[in-house]
């Protein structure tokens, strides 16, 4: 068994574990393991033990990866691309045009331009809405008392289908404290449920939790986790 394979046995034991203190399905919680940095062979090794869903940051080295890893036929059910970092509206074009998933979407503009460069041939644009939960400077995010409003208004936009929210956090001390800031976002989740608004109709993920929190996101609620290092190994971020 290679190392990508054993981390990801374990891994899934976790989310197990995890799903089993919070009281619920192992199957409600899905695993996004975050390529970003990692070369074609980690997503190869990775996607022949099952594993199907992708996240990236940097779209150039995304789209390449993309490319390498559409061919091979065994692929089945096809792998799946989550782009999961911030991206600049003169760069949407890319995340429409290669990825299945967007989880950054902070403001309309951006929402609206992958609306528009969505091809007419590909199914819609998943598309989540990133919060600010904690008001961090340093992440990107809309602020909480304003995503109902970008909800509503990406919700009728065509060729995106919106379906939730995600946050990352500043790093908690302790498990409580994971756990209040994941609620938050969790309460938040339920409130923009709860409008009733058109086009929530597919209102169903919670993009919650990284290696180290991942227990404290799942007790709240969260429905896909966002790990890297933990099934990859240390990651090499390229030089500035």
């Amino acid at each position: 068994m290679t190392t990508i394979a054993n981390n990801l046995q374990q891994l899934h034991a976790r989310i197990a574990r995890a799903c089993a203190a919070a009281g619920r399905d192992t199957h409600s919680v899905a695993l996004l393991a975050v390529s970003k940095t990692f070369g074609p062979e980690a997503v190869r090794e990775a996607a022949q033990t099952g594993q199907r869903a992708f996240g990236e940051n940097y779209l150039q080295e995304a789209v390449e990866k993309i490319a390498l890893l559409r061919t091979p036929a065994s692929w089945e059910p096809p792998l799946q691309w989550h782009c999961i970092g911030p991206v600049q509206s003169n760069k949407t074009r890319l995340v429409a045009e290669y990825f299945d998933w967007m989880h950054t979407v902070d403001r309309l503009k951006i929402a609206q331009r992958l609306s528009e460069q969505r091809p007419a041939h590909l199914p819609p644009l998943q598309v989540c809405i990133q919060v600010n939960i904690d008001g961090s400077s340093s992440k990107s995010g809309v602020a909480p008392t304003e995503a109902l409003a970008l909800a509503q208004a990406i919700a009728t936009l065509p060729r995106l289908q919106l379906r939730g929210l995600m946050a990352i956090p500043e790093p908690a001390p302790d498990f409580h404290a994971q756990y209040a800031i994941h609620m938050a976002v969790r309460e938040l989740f339920d409130q923009i449920k709860a409008s009733g608004s058109t086009g929530l109709e597919q209102w169903d993920t919670l993009s919650l939790g990284m290696t180290a929190d991942l227990e404290a996101a799942i007790l709240a609620g969260s429905t896909l986790v966002r790990v890297g290092s933990g099934i990859f190994g240390e990651r090499h971020y390229p030089a500035a």
